[in-house]
């Protein structure tokens, strides 16, 4: 899986490209403002959940803080998400496997054509996840992941769409990306493969990126990424529920929280016409109930949403480990040098209080905590809590902490001596 030298002139081509929609580029240089070539309010504005950018430069000069050989390791790691996709060209078949791998067999990978990808690469590596600093214009939230993702020379999982944002982050070698930009692009997909695979696939754009260049995608844009030699691309995908992933959780929760006495009635009863028949009054007493069950109220809606998006999509769960010290040793530990280290796989948000003097909320993986706005969103944007930091917190903030910690959501770090 070693850097191969590129084989191919890595200058950008074209293919006859759809309208441009209202003369704004679809590529641009952003050595000048990086990562994204303009300010975060006109990306938003004119192209985020809009159309395609391809941001030359977006990090020049970018190494990468991960090697093959690393990817391939952590692909044999049990708990790792991780996948092999090989094409067989001559036949157009493609082939998926589920990892985890067994070391032994990388050496005898063919030398072209297959792809590795291991999803949430920002939970195993510190490196990357600070990564995601650069994105501090999107809610921390609303990001899923860095995928990364290792392509010997032609390696590619085939021209498919995805239902949310994301940005393809060229780390190390080549790789060309086709898109098709036009309007209303076939979105059939084919029968014959596990992959979900466009039926049909017209490029309107056609880019060789190389380390540093980024391509910004929104939801259901057709693309094709192919290896012009053995490559690395960081993927920063996002959170975007479906509409009946949220209805089944909002449903769930209103069921749960349903008082057993609220039920269908029919006080204004009459002698039916016909009485099998299910009549529009009945309908209508039938919307009746459903509606007593609506969350009138935004902070009970906000705590659920705040809840939801903090488990949604969740590859890892957070477990509790046994404390070696105590609160008091703790605290002492903080006043003198220690801090305390988010768990990768937790995940924090916050909201304010719709209420004029209610607490805002604290999201936790799931849970909701009660808490005065600023250390709320102190805690939510900290991964890492130092003796300042904490000596900030007021004692209800700073119990929340501690039972976050018994719960695993925080590992106290010593520096270089042990707990």
């Amino acid at each position: 899986m070693s850097k191969k030298t590129p084989t191919k002139n890595t200058a950008a081509k074209k293919a006859p490209a759809a309208k441009a929609s209202a003369a704004l580029p679809i590529e641009i240089d952003a050595r000048a403002l990086p990562p994204l070539g303009m300010t975060p309010e006109k990306f938003l504005r004119d192209y985020w959940h809009k159309r395609p950018l391809l941001i030359r430069n977006a990090f020049a000069g970018f190494e990468s803080p991960l090697q093959p050989e690393d990817l391939a390791g952590l692909a044999c790691e049990e708990g790792a998400l991780s996948r092999i996709v090989m094409h067989d060209r001559a036949n157009d078949r493609w082939t998926l496997r589920q990892g985890p791998f067994e070391e032994e067999e990388f050496p005898g990978m063919p030398h072209q054509d297959w792809t590795l990808l291991v999803q949430d690469m920002d939970k195993w590596d510190a490196d990357l996840a600070a990564l995601l600093d650069h994105f501090t214009f999107i809610p921390r939230w609303r990001i899923d992941d860095v995928m990364v993702s290792f392509a010997a020379p032609g390696g590619s999982v085939g021209p498919h769409t995805d239902h949310y944002d994301v940005f393809l982050l060229q780390a190390q070698g080549h790789r060309r990306w086709q898109i098709d930009a036009g309007p209303n692009p076939p979105q059939d997909f084919r029968p014959d493969v596990e992959l979900k695979l466009l039926q049909s696939f017209t490029p309107t754009h056609d880019w060789v990126l190389g380390p540093g260049d980024m391509l910004y995608l929104p939801p259901s844009v057709p693309h094709n990424g192919v290896a012009e030699d053995a490559c690395l691309t960081f993927s920063v995908g996002m959170r975007a529920p479906s509409a009946a992933e949220l209805l089944g959780d909002f449903v769930d929760t209103l069921a749960a929280d349903a008082d057993d006495a609220l039920r269908y009635a029919d006080p204004d009863l009459t002698p039916p016409a016909d009485p099998a028949e299910i009549d529009a009054a009945a309908m209508d007493r039938a919307v009746a109930a459903l509606n007593l069950l609506r969350m009138n109220d935004p902070d009970r809606l906000g705590d659920w949403f705040g809840r939801f998006m903090t488990v949604y999509r969740a590859a890892g769960e957070v477990h509790a480990g046994e404390l070696t010290r105590s609160r008091i040793e703790i605290e002492w530990d903080l006043d003198h040098g220690a801090t305390l280290q988010r768990h990768p796989w937790s995940r924090m948000a916050w909201r304010r209080a719709h209420r004029a003097g209610e607490p805002a909320r604290l999201y936790v993986s799931g849970h909701d905590y009660p808490l005065p706005a600023a250390e709320a969103a102190l805690l939510a944007n900290a991964s890492v809590l130092d003796g300042a930091a904490y000596g900030t917190l007021s004692e209800a903030a700073r119990d929340t902490v501690f039972g976050l910690m018994q719960a695993g959501h925080y590992r106290l770090s010593l520096g270089d001596e042990e707990e």
